[in-house]
């Protein structure tokens, strides 16, 4: 099969730098081209990066030499791929509007970012979780003009290490859910060689990370009308995000009430059989089991456990009947990986094998 050609807008930071290392020797895509900010354009991938490679991996072979392009010139860009991931770093409005530019193009853009998670008709997509949301790339594109491009996002890397084991649970409608994160550094970016003030410190705080824990779920849950993604009122979400001096892995602490209270067994049944589209539809980097329950009191931890699946899994823990709420538990997921580049991978991957993206 001939590989699809990608693109990675900012492909120099982090985030770009995890989409490299995911995409290398993926079996349906090849990264070609990467643009980034003027000042790197004109530079080979390596030069660019300098000694800011960031991954546990050494760089692959195959984008060491490959000239950066500019970010800002869209028609070029776009002119050599079937489609991109989006991982620049710019002010909302003008990630905006350079998503909605490439997307005018026909080159489907799926977005790290969270600029669009927001836009009436722009699916924020956990595969497992609403890919019928895809329906509504239809209306996008009749709004912006184009036969082929469209725009879809990931939601927010701290609500996977919860949102998934509250879906895997909708038949017994949980209707209050108190979730507390506690979130690695690799979140904002940095490791602690760039943050040494993080060592040994918990702060907390992290600016407007709380608002799209509690509303990003609705959003998830909610339903497809008239060509807009219309989010559920349900259920009520209230949560605090703190940052820890953990280098990778989110972890959160939830508490949960449901109109119709489930055994431990059943909901622990629940978890380890869930599975959704990515599962059905064996693509190459879908966990074969996407969320798995651990006995052990003293799991699941950030070290241990964050890899689970290559990272693109979910585990869970210390499920026990609470005084004031039904249930709490604790949930992990690794925030780079599943939260943040490794679910755009699996975004295209479903995107692809549903026919929305081709080759030019």
């Amino acid at each position: 099969m001939e590989k699809l050609r990608v693109g990675i807008l900012g492909g120099t930071g982090m985030v770009g730098q995890r989409f490299i290392s995911l995409l290398d020797n993926h079996p349906w895509f090849e990264v070609v081209l990467v643009a980034a900010s003027p000042r790197s354009a004109g530079k080979t991938y390596e030069e660019a990066v300098g000694d800011r490679w960031k991954m546990n991996t050494p760089m692959p072979e195959n984008v060491k030499s490959l000239i950066v392009k500019n970010v800002n010139e869209i028609s070029e860009v776009s002119a050599n791929v079937d489609f991109v991931f989006s991982a620049v770093d710019m002010t909302k409005d003008e990630i905006k509007a350079i998503e909605e530019a490439y997307a005018k193009t026909g080159t489907p853009v799926v977005s790290n970012n969270s600029a669009h998670r927001w836009t009436d008709d722009v699916p924020m997509v956990i595969p497992e979780m609403n890919p019928e949301h895809l329906n509504v790339i239809e209306a996008q594109k009749k709004r912006l003009g184009t036969d082929s491009g469209f725009i879809v996002v990931k939601p927010n890397c701290s609500i996977q290490s919860y949102a998934p084991a509250l879906h895997a649970l909708k038949e017994y409608k949980p209707k209050v859910v108190v979730a507390t994160t506690y979130q690695a550094i690799s979140g904002a970016g940095k490791n602690f060689n760039d943050w040494p003030e993080m060592v040994d410190n918990v702060i907390p705080y992290i600016g407007g990370e709380e608002e799209k824990s509690e509303q990003e779920p609705l959003r998830i849950w909610g339903k497809v009308e008239d060509g807009k993604i219309v989010k559920a009122s349900e259920p009520m979400i209230t949560t605090q995000c703190i940052r820890v001096p953990v280098t990778d892995g989110h972890t959160a602490a939830v508490f949960v009430s449901f109109e119709k209270k489930p055994s431990k067994e059943e909901i622990i049944k629940a978890w380890n059989e869930f599975k959704g589209a990515p599962q059905d539809l064996e693509l190459p980097s879908a966990p074969k089991q996407f969320i798995k329950y651990f006995e052990d009191d003293n799991r699941p931890q950030a070290k241990l456990d964050r890899d689970y699946e290559n990272g693109m899994g979910v585990t869970l823990g210390r499920l026990r009947e609470d005084t004031v709420y039904d249930y709490k538990f604790v949930g992990l997921s690794h925030n780079t990986v599943r939260g943040a580049a490794g679910g755009a991978v699996l975004i295209a991957e479903l995107l692809k094998a549903q026919g929305y993206i081709k080759r030019k």
